[in-house]
């Protein structure tokens, strides 16, 4: 019996998760759908943003990526998907490849050829012998703002707001809330499909503000989220980011709440050495009416990165419950 997934995020986080359900795909029979933000402004992306339009494929590139193939060419492709240019000194002229990952320049080309954001990464994905599908959580982009505390250590009472995913991803205050512009983009329509059709919706891991929240804050989506019959899971990070300093492990769960408070979770996965002390995640999980479930995913180097195969082992038993 398939298991329909549809896993939530952004970046880095998504492309673990995306990584450790390629693991646990042959085992529980998974149908895998990638949800990306499109808020990114910052790099390669916000460079093709800014000239050409259109959704920053940083995101999608990095989804599609995780969900590569195994067969050598496909390996090869994803390879030269992640490839950047270096830059190549020309005297007074800038070089305008420097920078831009191979992968974004082709979504940017298949989306202006075929004029169609979702038939633009299925065809990236044929490309890359994805074993999984990546949607844009909106066809058109989004910027991110955030009301931030104290971003200036001279004036830590001050609220100012700080626009921009990347602004807000390196804020040093405490951002208090979160908003889109447009405040009510159009969800993707395959996006809400999948929602609507899924077995297990997954939030993280991944930068909370700019890459798991925003999500929530789509009206549609939003809306499909609370009503789809899946069960759901969250997946907490191993360390906080800049985006989220002062904000404890219980409260990450607790803006899920503030962002959705309709959201129901079943499940929420961490690790026992980056939780501490488990209680306070144990009742934020239960206001959730979620079961806490500790397991070791962390690579073994001490980094706070997910490690793809310790995170698909940890997942193998939670996703195959009661098939």
């Amino acid at each position: 019996m398939t298991t329909r997934v549809v896993a939530f995020g952004g970046g880095h986080g998504l492309s673990a998760s995306l990584r450790a359900l390629r693991r646990c795909a042959p085992e529980l029979d998974l149908e895998i759908t990638a949800v990306v933000t499109v808020g990114d402004d910052g790099g390669s992306s916000g460079r093709l943003r800014a000239e050409r339009g259109g959704l920053p494929p940083g995101d999608l590139r990095q989804a599609l990526v995780a969900l590569a193939g195994d067969h050598p060419a496909t390996r090869r492709s994803a390879g030269l998907f992640q490839h950047r240019f270096v830059e190549v000194p020309r005297g007074d002229t800038a070089d305008g490849l420097a920078g831009h990952a191979v992968g974004n320049l082709v979504l940017c080309g298949l989306m202006e050829l075929l004029g169609d954001p979702v038939a633009a990464l299925e065809h990236a994905g044929a490309m890359l012998g994805a074993v999984g599908r990546v949607l844009p959580m909106s066809c058109q982009p989004v910027g991110i703002e955030a009301r931030v505390r104290g971003g200036d250590p001279d004036r830590p009472d001050e609220v100012r707001t700080v626009t921009g995913q990347h602004q807000v991803a390196v804020t040093t205050g405490r951002v208090e809330s979160l908003r889109l512009t447009p405040e009510e983009p159009e969800a993707c329509p395959e996006a809400v499909e999948a929602i609507g059709a899924a077995d297990w919706l997954i939030f993280g891991p991944g930068s909370w503000y700019t890459s798991v929240l925003p999500h929530l804050l789509v009206p549609q989506l939003a809306e499909a989220i609370v009503s789809s019959p899946a069960r759901r899971l969250v997946t907490l990070n191993l360390a906080a980011e800049k985006e989220t300093l002062g904000l404890s492990v219980a409260d990450h769960l607790a803006a899920l709440r503030w962002y959705l408070p309709k959201l129901k979770v079943d499940h929420v996965l961490a690790d026992a050495k980056a939780v501490g002390d488990p209680e306070p995640v144990e009742r934020a999980a239960e206001s959730l009416g979620a079961r806490l479930v500790l397991a070791p995913v962390a690579v073994t180097d001490g980094t706070p990165r997910h490690d793809p195969a310790a995170l698909g082992a940890a997942l193998v038993p939670v996703l195959g419950a009661d098939r």
